[in-house]
């Protein structure tokens, strides 16, 4: 469990990546900003709480694997990416820009420390479950993480994978759904309902653990009981699509979106506005 030293860490932390986030969208003119910023605390307390890696050799053949299958999040994997050392953070400058290694979607064999490439949705879950078959054959005990969009599991090369994950006991994958409840063209329940989404998942075999996916102490406890399970994990993480930038939260419409200087300076307000009510509730602790 967090001690309250690492949960303010911790918060510390998301806080400078959903603004590395920020600069990152406006410096590219554009981009995937409200499903970044809902999915980076739970990028924030994988990396820097979970995984088992070597910041100096990012490729070392027993490290945990991170699979973002809702890939579009590149906007804010990036910034965590450059933040531990992997990559310039001078290229976040010229992200999705014309020549640039940073993509839209990030390629792994462009950006160090990215496991999968991934864009193409529904293809992140599969690769997942291929990786922790792997990793069985080879004798190897890494974890994988996988990171699925909510919308993402429209897609049915998801629902095979929690097949194959529970037919082998997979149970070294534990899968995290940013449940942030809007996609691209509206709320995923107008779009195509995926509720009653826990039932269904436990229906494929899978043991499923809800949370608040903005709360590390909530993050943290499902994680360790994930690791501690002899069968596979499904973390759905309520979330807020644009957490942390008021005009942006609930909003489908900043699924994707433009900013400009004046909605850039109202969403860095916001933010900081947002890490000081969170540090409020650490200190309530």
């Amino acid at each position: 469990m967090l001690t309250k030293e690492e949960w303010k860490g911790l918060e510390d932390k998301v806080d400078q990546l959903r603004n590395d986030t920020l600069d990152t969208t406006y410096w590219a003119g554009s981009g995937h900003i409200g499903g970044g910023m809902s999915v980076l605390d739970i990028l924030t307390i994988i990396y820097y709480k979970y995984l088992n890696f070597h910041r100096d050799d990012p490729t070392w053949e027993d490290r945990d694997r991170v699979v973002v299958s809702k890939g579009h999040a590149g906007i804010a994997y990036a910034p965590l990416l450059c933040d531990l050392g992997w990559n310039d953070k001078e290229l976040l400058k010229t992200f999705n820009l014309t020549n640039s290694p940073m993509g839209m979607h990030l390629d792994a064999a462009k950006v160090v420390g990215v496991d999968a490439s991934t864009g193409s949705l529904g293809h992140g879950l599969p690769i997942a479950s291929g990786m922790a078959m792997g990793g069985r054959v080879l004798g190897k005990d890494y974890y994988v993480y996988c990171i699925t969009g909510d919308g993402e599991l429209n897609e049915g090369s998801n629902w095979e994978a929690f097949m194959t994950i529970h037919k082998y006991n997979l149970n070294h994958v534990i899968t995290f759904v940013d449940r942030n409840h809007n996609m691209i063209d509206g709320p995923t329940e107008e779009v195509m309902p995926i509720e009653p989404l826990s039932e269904k998942l436990r229906a494929f075999g899978m043991r499923v653990l809800e949370v608040d996916g903005q709360s590390f102490p909530e993050l943290s406890e499902a994680i360790e009981t994930a690791k501690a399970s002899s069968e596979p994990v499904v973390i759905v993480c309520d979330t807020v699509k644009g957490a942390g930038i008021d005009f942006m939260e609930n909003n489908y419409l900043w699924h994707y979106g433009a900013i400009d200087e004046g909605m850039y300076e109202k969403a860095k307000a916001s933010l900081k506005r947002y890490h000081e009510a969170r540090l409020a509730k650490v200190e309530g602790k």
